[in-house]
């Protein structure tokens, strides 16, 4: 039970000072810009808290409000480099809205840093994150400095709408204290254009805001503001008095900035007003102030230099024992590794030397089965090849033999028909009756089908897609060409393919012209060198 107790007031004591660190940033949020080098301090000690206590959301916080004191007093570059570690921290976290806010810092410093295109780079970044996640106030925040950006660039009209858009969000959210700055934005738009009416209207509505809100040095800034329309529209009276008036405020205040700023507008009233003697007695003071502000800030920047230089050196001692842990865990694990790869590389030689002994074995046995089964293999081709050559020779045979009975038929017939017809010019006219029957049968058996379809079975099997691949030369040959090209195939002398087809060797010419022109032979090409090719 004590156990339990105890582990449970550790963790209320660890939550405890996790919120104590947390107030404490929100104090130097809160109080930077009056005391930059002291917020740098205190913040230094809660980075070095958190990355002790492996709070990475604070130590990421604390980076982003690092690079915001810096950035307010010109350290860019090391603005940027907090910025930028806080961005990697944020992203790790998956922080969308911690991600937006830090980008819309770095679009602020390039802005500052004239690197216009970054600075709405990172703007729409911000957007984009403000808008998918529905935070209405980042959004409007985005709209109000791309809107300060397009008036940097003179796009007066795109300023116009972007400032627009955010006040009315601000409107609707009741959040006068940024609605201020959108009015003091347009009051600058107004007055770049010489729009001095609207520019003075603009520039009381966000005095009225800053004053409702207490915010005393934004307040100077608005009543000098004011002080420049009046000049510039030669109220000169009016002019000083809220110069006095904002003087009086920044003496309040003690911000000698704006001391030596009042100084210089009073000292251009003043000698519009052609008051010499005034306007050189704040020209004089204001260049006092501004003395005082240079020597002032260099001693506060040397203090601030020494902090960043004190916080570099820490991160870099951080950064070294980080990477010391790394390499030293590193080394641990290689040799960790080496020694299990040498006991696994024993095992594996082992086995392998067990292995190789029956692979070579199995090998020895598998060549002598291989040697077998090619040896079976290449006696089955040789006797396969002979048995086709056997089996080409009888078709040859055949087809020589077919065509021998063919030409010894047709032959007969043709020797037949000659008697019959010479029978028929000599014997008497009721034999002549007979005789041409007989003679009309001769003719017909010429022309048997049966004996050419068995001629052509013989010749296809011998010369295999012989026929086929001779149409492929032209669609326009008959079952005459066809017989013909098979005959010119086989080399048969003109007086047997005559006979064969039943025809006298003139029109066996005629017939071999009319297939040289379906075949596209040109004049002097060989019509049987072309089909032996084939």
């Amino acid at each position: 039970m004590f156990k339990y107790l105890s582990v449970l007031l550790s963790v209320i004591i660890f939550v405890s000072s996790l919120n104590a660190q947390e107030e404490k940033l929100a104090s130097i949020v809160a109080n930077h810009q009056q005391n930059p080098t002291e917020s740098l301090v205190r913040l230094k000690k809660i980075y070095a808290q958190s990355i002790e206590d492996n709070n990475p959301l604070l130590e990421g916080r604390c980076l982003q409000q690092m690079g915001k004191v810096c950035y307010a007093q010109g350290h860019f570059s090391q603005a940027l480099d907090f910025f930028l570690k806080a961005d990697q921290i944020f992203n790790s976290a998956k922080k969308p809205l911690l991600i937006a806010t830090n980008l819309l810092d770095v679009g602020i410093l390039y802005y500052y840093m004239k690197q216009h295109e970054k600075a709405m780079n990172s703007y729409r970044a911000a957007f984009h994150i403000y808008k998918k996640n529905n935070n209405l106030s980042g959004t409007a925040n985005v709209y109000g400095h791309i809107g300060q950006l397009y008036e940097k660039k003179q796009q007066y009209d795109s300023a116009f709408y972007y400032q627009n858009l955010a006040l009315k969000i601000y409107q609707q959210n009741n959040d006068y204290r940024a609605a201020a700055k959108i009015y003091e934005n347009l009051g600058s738009i107004y007055e770049d254009l010489e729009k001095f009416d609207a520019a003075q209207l603009n520039f009381q509505r966000s005095l009225a805001l800053y004053q409702q809100d207490k915010n005393d040095l934004a307040s100077i800034e608005v009543i000098n503001n004011l002080g420049d329309i009046l000049r510039k529209t030669r109220h000169y009276p009016e002019s000083i008095i809220k110069t006095r008036l904002a003087m009086k405020l920044a003496r309040k205040l003690g911000n000698i900035y704006q001391l030596a700023s009042c100084c210089r507008d009073l000292g251009k009233a003043y000698e519009l007003m052609n008051r010499m003697d005034s306007a050189y007695h704040y020209i004089k003071l204001g260049y006092k102030y501004t003395l005082d502000l240079y020597s002032e800030d260099g001693a506060k920047q040397a203090a601030f230099l020494q902090v960043l230089y004190d916080i570099n050196k820490k991160s870099n001692e951080i950064s070294k024992l980080q990477s010391d842990r790394k390499i030293n865990g590193i080394i641990v694990f290689s040799a960790t590794l080496v020694i299990l790869l040498l006991v696994l590389l024993g095992f594996v030689i082992f086995s392998r030397q067990r292995l190789k002994l029956k692979d070579q074995q199995m090998l020895a046995k598998q060549k002598d089965i291989e040697y077998d089964m090619t040896r079976l293999a290449l006696k089955n081709l040789q006797l396969e090849e002979l048995s086709l050559k056997q089996l080409l020779e009888v078709k040859s045979r055949a087809l020589s033999t077919h065509t021998l009975n063919l030409i010894k038929h047709n032959q007969f017939l043709e020797s037949l028909r000659n008697t019959l017809q010479a029978m028929v010019k000599d014997d008497k006219r009721d034999q002549k009756k007979q005789m041409n029957q007989i003679l009309t049968e001769i003719n017909q058996s010429f022309n048997h089908e049966r004996n050419w379809k068995e001629f052509t079975l013989a010749f296809e099997q011998v010369h295999h897609q012989f026929l086929e691949n001779l149409k492929k030369f032209s669609q326009e040959l008959t079952s005459a060409d066809m017989r013909l090209i098979t005959l010119l195939k086989m080399n048969l002398d003109s007086s047997d393919i005559a006979t064969l087809l039943g025809i006298s060797t003139d029109s066996l010419r005629v017939s071999r012209y009319r297939l040289r022109k379906k075949l596209n032979l040109v004049q002097g090409d060989n019509l049987s060198a072309f089909i032996q090719t084939l």
